[in-house]
């Protein structure tokens, strides 16, 4: 019983976490190119009472033995980078990427991170910044009192100043992608961080090579579904009542053995 008690106990464990996760993409339901998370549970080590295999005979073997597992417990919680539906904003300064890649930013710190999010800002430098106010590293410089902005599909950006009747180009967009972007440290603020499971980055041009390519006046919403997170919410709900239940049993059966002895 004493065994049944801590099992279940797992399971509970196990869906507080999921709850956490799930409450979490809820939360950003609304945030710009959030990525949803997910929970992914592994099995702990088992007791085995009887090897399967084992010589019950001379001639005969166990065919399965007998394998009680100690519960469950998470194994990791990751991001998913599916691509999120585009809403129209008609925001010159905003651009959602369709398909792979990140537009890299550079920290206060001087480290750099990666984002999807496109709602770009001019600092009183001049400079493309975050909402945070963060550099968009290797952006042009945007020429005070430029009257039309234009990001192409492959991230090139023009402009035209006052008293021009023709576009300039100022430069272009850097694109990056990474072999495992799942393993991208979130920072929060829309921002991920290298790290030794993301792999090291290939930086590109948009609408090449499989880098996505840039939708002006557009921006990336949540790739969150709020109908499939309910769902996963109430199992992992009606799981944890299911472990509750279980520690509830094994409490009652372990308090009849002791009272046996009265």
């Amino acid at each position: 019983m004493l065994r049944a008690l801590y099992t279940a106990a797992t399971g509970m464990n196990a869906q507080e976490t999921n709850i956490d996760v799930i409450s979490n993409n809820l939360a950003n339901i609304n945030t710009t190119a959030f990525k949803k998370s997910s929970a992914i549970f592994q099995d702990l080590v088992y007791q085995y009472i009887t090897e399967p295999g084992a010589q019950t005979s001379q001639i005969t073997q166990n065919p399965t033995g007998i394998q009680i597992g100690l519960g469950v417990e998470t194994a990791a919680v990751q991001k998913i980078f599916t691509q999120g539906d585009l809403t129209n904003t008609g925001r010159q300064l905003d651009i959602a990427i369709e398909g792979e890649g990140f537009i890299p930013v550079t920290l206060p710190s001087g480290l750099e991170a990666y984002t999807r999010s496109g709602s770009l800002q001019i600092n009183q430098n001049g400079q493309l910044v975050t909402p945070e106010g963060f550099m968009i590293t290797g952006a042009p410089n945007i020429p005070e009192g430029a009257l039309a902005i234009t990001i192409a599909q492959d991230g090139t950006i023009t402009v035209r100043e006052t008293g021009s009747t023709t576009q300039t180009n100022l430069g272009q967009l850097q694109a990056v992608r990474f072999p495992n972007s799942s393993g991208l440290r979130a920072m929060g603020m829309n921002l991920y961080q290298q790290t030794e499971s993301s792999g090291v980055p290939t930086v590109g041009t948009f609408s090449e090579n499989g880098f996505g390519r840039i939708n002006q006046g557009f921006l990336e919403t949540s790739n969150v579904s709020v109908v499939e997170q309910v769902v996963n919410m109430i199992t992992a709900q009606r799981a944890y009542e299911a472990s509750s239940k279980g520690v509830q049993s094994a409490d009652e059966m372990l308090g009849q053995a002791i009272s046996l002895k009265r």
